[in-house]
């Protein structure tokens, strides 16, 4: 009931808020599953910024979305990037919500109940039905049983063909919460018929002060062993199994004393209605009145709550994909800078200005993959013919990256057009050789952490290596 009512509710909250937001128009790329959710995503995040609270007002956030969009307006790309997030979160919500209400009504049909208290029936092809049900007595005390409901009878022909495996299965049968036969010291189950069988047992105790032909144990002091005989019998076929078990002293509590004889008038019970379409529950137990509901479990709420932890989840560690996403831009610019260096010294080698340099370096990669430092060069030449100063656009290039090595390259164009500075090709030469120097450290250092994140795979081999080379070791010596 209580997944009903949360999914009634999450349901008026999305259609209030697809009605407030159904004239928000939005140009922001989002697509597919998200794109009906757009539409309340931005108008939830102009409420939040009305009220002074962003979605997410984050300085960082807004810094990486300028350095990975740069040239883009501001704004524009926050409130996108917000709508996307928000979009997202709102789908896990609605889908963790029906996903939850749908387990619900699965649960809900498996009820088999009835408020007059009747179980119904399956058909033979069906099987049997196991039902838990719970009972509150007149003394307050609650009860709760898992009872196997028989479906009506089978026809002959497939009741033989289960006659040799209730043989195999009938030790399992009897033992009932017993560890095992050998230490037995509660109830057996001997019955008259077994799950999924449509055998007829008559049961013989060769000590029934002991045990007794119904399965119940009496309390003994110390252990002894009792031969119980099982005659089998289908319509003209009949044959005998002999069970020998050891009843040891055990001591049941009241509450456990009571679970056994409701569950012995459970079991009663069902089986006088076995012929019947339905079966009638117990009303009374001594002098006590029952009522009986079925247990149910239902996961529905729990995937809801799921579901919205997801989405809180994914809110807020959109972020955090954010800033890797830089890092890993970032990385791959630091790899590229001694590729930079080496193509400016050639470009100026040959008499190129830092300019010319540039824009073919631009050119040159235009028809190549899209490499993080190559954008950011066509992004600069674009400022460049903008009218933007030479040495500004330096600037600007190097605080873009973030790096310190374009920061220290930038900063040497920037002198070479103030000071005009002659050296400028030798002082380049000597950075394209201290890049290569780094450059060669970074590849060594990235060996070695890979060579630390196989070091555990390798420790497993090697432990498989040694149960495949040892167990073989260990069997032949046993033999």
């Amino acid at each position: 009931m209580l997944m009903y009512i949360v999914a009634a509710c999450v349901g008026a909250a999305y259609l209030v808020l697809f009605f407030l937001s159904r004239r928000e128009v939005t140009d922001y790329q989002v697509e597919g599953l998200l794109r009906p959710f757009a539409g309340m995503a931005l108008y939830l995040y102009k409420k939040s910024c009305r009220w002074g609270r962003g979605v997410t007002f984050k300085s960082r956030v807004k810094r990486d979305l300028e350095l990975l969009h740069p040239g883009e307006g501001k704004e524009q790309l926050y409130t996108a990037y917000c709508v996307k997030k928000t979009s997202l979160s709102l789908l896990i919500c609605l889908s963790g919500t029906v996903m939850g209400l749908f387990i619900s009504i699965q649960y809900d049909l498996k009820r088999v109940l009835t408020e007059e208290g009747t179980i119904m029936r399956t058909s033979y092809q069906e099987g049997a039905q196991r039902v838990v049900l719970w009972t509150k007595t007149a003394t307050g005390d609650s009860q709760t049983f898992e009872v196997t409901v028989e479906p009506k009878e089978m026809s002959q022909k497939e009741l033989e063909e289960k006659a040799k495996e209730f043989k195999d299965r009938l030790d399992r049968f009897i033992l009932g919460e017993n560890p095992s036969l050998q230490q037995v010291s509660r109830d057996l189950r001997l019955t008259e018929s077994y799950e999924g069988f449509p055998f007829t047992v008559e049961w013989q105790s060769s000590r029934p002060e002991v045990l007794g032909s119904s399965g119940k144990v009496w309390e003994v002091t110390e252990a002894t062993e009792v031969e119980l005989k099982a005659t089998v019998s289908y319509r003209d076929k009949q044959w005998e199994e002999t069970v020998l078990v050891c009843v040891i002293p055990g001591l049941l509590s009241k509450e456990e004393q009571v679970h056994k004889e409701l569950m012995e008038v459970l079991r009663l019970s069902e089986e006088e209605s076995r012929r019947e379409d339905t079966w009638k529950l117990p009303d009374t137990y001594g002098e006590a009145d029952l009522a009986w509901k079925q247990v149910v479990k239902n996961y529905g709420l729990f995937f809801w709550g799921l579901a919205i932890l997801v989405a809180v989840a994914v809110f807020v560690l959109s972020d955090k994909d954010l800033h890797n996403l830089l890092l890993k831009r970032r990385n791959g610019m630091k790899r590229e800078y001694s590729d930079v260096v080496h193509t400016l010294v050639l470009y100026l080698g040959a008499g190129m200005t830092v300019r010319g340099a540039f824009f073919r370096m631009s050119s040159d990669k235009e028809g190549k993959a899209r490499t993080p430092i190559y954008e950011e060069i066509r992004y600069t030449c674009r400022e460049l013919q903008a009218g933007v100063s030479e040495g500004l656009a330096y600037e600007h290039l190097g605080k873009r990256t973030g790096l310190q090595e374009y920061v220290r390259l930038c900063t040497l164009l920037t002198q070479n057009l103030k000071k005009g500075n002659g050296t400028l090709l030798l002082r380049l030469k000597e950075e394209a050789a201290r890049a290569s120097t780094e450059r060669i450290a970074s590849v060594k250092k990235s060996g070695e952490e890979a060579g630390t994140k196989l070091l555990v795979p390798m420790v497993m081999m090697l432990a498989v290596v040694m149960l495949i080379i040892m167990i073989p070791a260990f069997m032949t010596m046993g033999q």
